[in-house]
């Protein structure tokens, strides 16, 4: 599983396996972000599953489905809240880490420019350029 690094304490990245928990935690890992809707996943990969095992292996654990459509400010506020605004490193994961690459955008608007945050995006191999008059409608 390759996850990708937007700041130096918040990476995003694809589905992610129970097992892979201590090889996470290896790589600085603090706290697991789970943005997945468990009606996407089968129930070894559902949120249960990934919180028992994150937490058997030392990391703190977070939760907040998303899909394209339920990102809503108040949705965003809290993935912040609960993902890049806290301390340690955070993983925050959906199906191919896109969902929660565009959820730390939408998050970052009014605190990073715009070019700012599409640069981190497109350094982590996500291309984000058709939210900038999005982005920069929410910084202003």
């Amino acid at each position: 599983m390759e996850i990708k690094q937007l700041t130096p304490r918040y990476f995003v990245g694809p589905q992610i396996e129970p097992a892979r928990m201590a090889a996470l935690k290896e790589r600085g890992i603090t706290r697991i972000l789970c943005n997945r809707p468990d009606t996407e996943v089968p129930a070894r990969l559902g949120t249960a599953a990934i919180q028992a095992a994150a937490e058997k292996a030392g990391l703190e654990f977070a939760v907040q489905p998303l899909t394209h459509q339920t990102m809503t400010p108040e949705i965003i506020a809290h993935n912040r809240a609960i993902g890049a605004e806290m301390e340690g490193v955070t993983l925050a994961y959906c199906a191919s880490g896109t969902r929660s690459c565009i959820a730390w955008a939408l998050g970052q608007a009014g605190t990073r420019s715009t070019d700012e945050i599409l640069q981190a995006a497109q350094n982590a191999g996500y291309d984000l350029e058709q939210m900038r008059g999005h982005l920069d409608s929410l910084t202003s």
